[in-house]
């Protein structure tokens, strides 16, 4: 075996706080077999932090595979059991054909965007115009939920 064959590609997790029980993770790199109890310890790191509602953004993830998958299945169940909520923001086509071929569309809530996974629920919006207050310009059309969504996405590198 060569030394490409055992390497691990890593999996890099960046929570961002919304409220006082939502969170952003942004997820890069591969979700499989060895990385995927990294994601479960950063979900539950999280749930440990009272967050009940997560937006999992996976615009950066290169590999998925079923120890993946189920890395993300857990973390739903475990959200729903605290009466929360996961939302995937999933921009690949290969990576919602996964979804799809699966039948795990029906089971998620996915998103093209962190804007659109936001505007989808109540809890959100109100969440990020709580941490917007003040601290947004404003500066874009459309009505000022719209406005200050797209702002604390700019703000937080999400777009």
């Amino acid at each position: 075996m060569t030394g490409s064959e055992t390497d691990v590609t890593d999996l890099h997790l960046n929570p961002i706080g919304v409220g006082d029980d939502c969170a952003v993770l942004q997820i890069a790199g591969e979700i499989d077999v060895y990385t995927a109890p990294k994601l479960r310890e950063g979900v539950i790191d999280l749930l440990d932090k009272d967050v009940l509602h997560l937006i999992a953004d996976l615009r950066d993830v290169d590999f998925l595979d079923s120890t993946g998958l189920g890395a993300l299945v857990g973390s739903l169940k475990r959200l729903r059991t605290r009466e929360g909520s996961l939302k995937l923001v999933i921009d690949s086509d290969r990576l919602l054909r996964i979804f799809r071929i699966t039948g795990l569309v029906q089971v998620f809530s996915i998103h093209p965007s962190v804007p659109e996974a936001i505007t989808a629920g109540g809890h959100w919006r109100e969440a990020v115009q709580g941490a917007c207050d003040g601290a947004c310009d404003g500066t874009f059309e459309g009505d000022s939920d719209s406005r200050s969504i797209e702002e604390w996405c700019r703000k937080h590198g999400l777009l």
